[in-house]
């Protein structure tokens, strides 16, 4: 059968939109076109659409003819079957969409004439039919809230319906409309595309504004819920008509204006809304206020920003859904003229609402200028953005056709008898299966009906010789946002982003207070610092620091603090090394010194064996510094737990034992001897020092037993670590207590021996340094537990305490051996008539004789303390 294409308009007695164009065909595809604008809010009771619109009419219905002549023409589709359209004006509008569906409904039930009805049984048998055939599907409408009720009323009947604009996400449902499938993604992705925008540009408090209706409705909900998944808040959301009053916009754009920090508009609106909008910023003067972010109601369209409207809608980012432009439309659509297009019964209308002119004939304009016949379509021309969806919407109801043919008539040209009467639920499954290749694109639906998708980023600018472009900017494909940052402008001086947050982000070391409770509470919030010891843990929460850790530079963790120990070149350890290292050379001084005189008299008189242990307990009070200075271990500690305690029990014991001899030889002068004192001896002497200091070294072992020393950190202020040795109060005290004990008891003894007399005169000089030794150390107990320098504290005070010792006590025996030697003699040394007359037996003559010869044990150790 040959494709022969008729075609006829039908002029309704109800206003422009009762046209009807058809072309005819075997089998019928019907289409519903916004050829003319939506009534107005105020005659929409009338019906009486508005202006006729050329991209969302004229050349959508333009575009089906070309793709029903495509398809006719293609021998390898439906061969042998004429596919014709019968095209029907929505006026975007559902009342008048619904009117027109009804049309569709009574010629797809109809009976065809000539046609056999039923099923047929002969599926081989293939018959030429030359009447009208049954409506068997419908493209359109454009607008999503349109569509739905047309489906609505479409499912009814079985009859499929295929969109080509409606992308409402809730078309997806197919619990609800079973019998729907389109060519252009879900508005869930293009929700997605704005919130991968906003989140690009971190713009995380913004406003929003919807078209009233199921298309506004549910992309903004979809907006809305992946908004705050992604921590976006919405500062202001307000709807609105798009065919409302100017009012009503005004009012919109007052609301929105009320939260000064938000300065991005995402609209989900059909094209119509934002042109409302921008007409009413112009109206309040709020050119630069705002950002807006359109979705594909916006695209790219230029009559969404007619002229005069640019500086409102510089720097918007719109959302396109991606398609190929369709060069063969743009030679086809020049090609019109009036003269040679009759099959489209709105084009005459268009043709002189387009140049402003009057045709001669049937509906001429009076009052307006005659056309000339010069003008040409291509002046001013942009072509619809949905175009290639029109296309793609046409052919699959083709291709679903050719596959079902395919099937039940075995592939034969021509309808065979099976598809005599066309099953609608049938014929759906062969749409949702349809694939085929447009424009070197793949086109497929899933379980839901709906493509995959994918969305060009367009960038409203002026260009550099005044005129407005929509630039492209970017793309989303399947998830993924690529922008080239490079071709992006906005409308502030620099090109640069609006800011678009309730609050700066918290600097460094800051955390957020937020100030508001509900859907924005995570949006708006006041900065607070984390104390000095505190980081900052996470954006709303502080954590301390270890002890021995200091936030690092920006407070996002914690940092080992460096660890302090007393080093050689500290001024303080330099100042106690010079003294003890000066003590030192002095005792090794004066103990050389005594040991070269070690046989002359005023050095037998100090009782050599105890002096000399005096000499080394002060070389080991002085090495005390050193252990004390060097980096805590084991070692060094140990070491200044045993050495302190050591020294001065090895001074003190011995200076109590000569004290304690003086004392009781002294005593006789109280009551008459019979026999010499006990441990006088200097083997005695030594014993009894041994024994005292052996005191001090249990104490010491048991310490250290008890505790083990180790070196340990401590922590005596804010940001500082010192390492110091696990000495207690008790390790130090129970030492100590003992070498105090000794220092009192040679102290009281010094007391008691102050009045000796002349011969006598060392007690004198011992009282001096347990004197001064008393001082130094009641001083050292507040200074050493009170202060943060105990080891310093301890370096001075063992120095000083061996260097008292050194000094008044060992200081005038040196003097005299190195200046004075002639005092260094035995004569001076001898004991006096007052003391000799109350020692020795009852012999008094003896005890004198005795006493002058210097022969008797009893006294031959008493000339060591008589000094001059």
């Amino acid at each position: 059968m040959d494709k022969s294409i008729s075609f006829q308009y039908v002029d309704g007695t109800r206003e422009k939109r009762g046209r009807t164009a058809i072309i005819e065909g075997d089998i019928l595809i019907g289409a519903l076109f916004s050829v003319h604008h939506q009534p107005h809010l105020k005659s929409a009771a009338f019906f009486t659409c508005g202006e006729i619109r050329e991209q969302y009419g004229i050349q959508r219905v333009e575009a089906a003819f070309l793709a029903i002549d495509m398809i006719n023409a293609n021998p390898n589709i439906l061969p042998n079957i004429t596919l014709g359209v019968e095209i029907r004006d929505s006026c975007w509008y559902s009342t008048i969409a619904l009117e027109q569906s009804i049309e569709f409904i009574r010629d797809a039930i109809s009976t065809p004439e000539g046609g056999v009805g039923g099923n047929g049984t002969d599926n081989d048998t293939c018959q030429p039919v030359t009447a009208r055939k049954n409506l068997i599907g419908v493209v359109g409408p454009g607008s999503s809230d349109v569509t739905i009720q047309v489906q609505n009323l479409l499912q009814l009947f079985s009859i499929p319906q295929v969109g080509y604009s409606a992308t409402s996400r809730d078309l997806s449902d197919k619990s609800r409309f079973s019998y729907f499938l389109r060519v252009v993604p879900s508005d869930y992705y293009q929700a997605q595309v704005m919130v991968d925008i906003v989140r690009h540009y971190n713009w995380t408090y913004i406003s929003a504004v919807h078209t009233d209706g199921n298309y506004g409705q549910s992309g903004m909900q979809a907006f809305k819920e992946l908004a705050e998944k992604n921590n976006i808040c919405i500062a202001k959301d307000d709807s609105v008509l798009s065919n409302a009053e100017d009012d009503t916009f005004d009012e919109v754009l007052r609301h929105i204006m009320e939260d000064e920090q938000a300065n991005v508009v995402v609209c989900f609106c059909e094209g119509m809304t934002v042109k409302r909008l921008l007409q009413a910023a112009h109206r309040l003067n709020v050119t630069s206020r705002f950002l807006f972010i359109g979705s594909d109601g916006w695209a790219d369209r230029s009559d969404v920003v007619p002229t005069g409207l640019e500086e409102e809608a510089v720097g918007g980012l719109t959302i396109k859904i991606h398609s190929s432009h369709v060069q063969e439309f743009d030679d086809h659509y020049f090609a019109l003229h009036p003269d040679n297009n009759l099959r489209n019964p709105w084009f005459r209308q268009f043709w002189q609402q387009r140049f402003n002119c009057s045709l001669p004939g049937d509906g001429q304009v009076e009052g307006m200028p005659n056309c000339t016949g010069s003008e040409s379509l291509a002046d001013g021309y942009k072509q619809d953005t949905k175009m290639a969806f029109v296309m793609k919407a046409i052919h699959t109801i083709a291709y679903g056709l050719h596959n079902m043919h395919h099937k039940l008539c075995g592939g034969k040209p021509g309808l065979c008898e099976a598809m005599n009467t066309i099953n609608g639920s049938l014929l759906l499954s062969y749409l949702m299966n349809a694939t085929f290749e447009y424009k070197n694109e793949s086109v497929s639906f899933d379980s839901s009906g709906d493509p995959p998708g994918r969305y060009d980023i367009m960038n409203y600018q002026r260009l550099e010789n005044g005129t407005f472009l929509y630039v492209y900017v970017g793309n989303w494909d399947n998830g993924t946002l690529e922008m080239d940052q490079n071709k992006v402008t906005f409308k502030s001086l620099n090109k640069q982003p609006p800011i678009s947050v309730c609050s700066m982000p918290c600097e460094m070391g800051y955390i957020k207070i937020y100030l508001e409770t509900g859907d924005n509470s995570k949006c708006c919030w006041k900065c607070q610092m984390c104390r000095n010891n505190e980081y900052r843990y996470n954006e709303t929460t502080c954590d301390e620091c270890a002890i021995d850790k200091w936030p690092n530079e920006n407070k996002t963790g914690c940092e080992h603090i460096p660890v302090e120990f007393i080093s050689w070149d500290d001024d303080e350890s330099i100042v106690a090394l010079v003294l003890s290292s000066l003590g030192f050379l002095a005792t090794c001084f004066t103990m050389g010194v005594f040991i070269k005189f070690n046989h002359t008299p005023i050095v037998k008189a100090s009782t050599r064996e105890l002096t000399y242990i005096i000499f080394v307990g002060m070389m080991f009070a002085y090495s005390t510094t050193l252990s004390l200075i060097a980096r805590p271990s084991v070692v060094t500690c140990a070491i200044s737990r045993v050495i302190p305690g050591l020294s001065f029990a090895m001074i003190y014991a011995a200076l109590v034992t000569k004290t304690n001899r003086i004392a009781r030889i002294l005593a006789g002068n109280k009551k008459i001897m019979t026999r010499k004192p006990r441990f006088m001896t200097s083997n005695a002497q030594v014993v009894i020092t041994s024994l005292l200091i052996s005191i001090e070294v249990g104490i010491i072992i048991a310490m250290l037993i008890l505790e083990p020393p180790k070196e340990i950190n401590s922590y005596p202020a804010t940001r500082k670590v010192v390492l110091v040795c696990n000495t207690t109060p008790l390790g130090i005290i129970a030492p100590m207590g003992w070498d105090f004990i000794l220092i009192a008891a040679c102290t009281v003894y010094a007391v008691k021996t102050r009045n000796v007399p002349e011969n006598f005169n060392e007690a004198k000089f011992i009282g001096f340094s347990m004197y001064t030794t008393c001082v130094i150390w009641v001083a050292w107990v507040p200074i050493y537990f009170g202060s943060d320098h105990k080891t310093v504290c301890m370096c001075v005070c063992t120095s000083l305490s061996a260097l008292v010792t050194l000094v008044l006590l060992f200081f005038p025996k040196l003097y005299i051996i190195l200046f004075r030697p002639e005092k260094n003699d035995r004569s001076a040394f001898k004991t006096t008539t007052a003391v000799r007359c109350h020692i020795g037996s009852a012999n008094r003559a003896s005890v004198s004789r005795t006493s002058t010869k210097d022969t008797s044990p009893s006294y031959q150790e008493s000339p060591r303390y008589m000094t001059p």
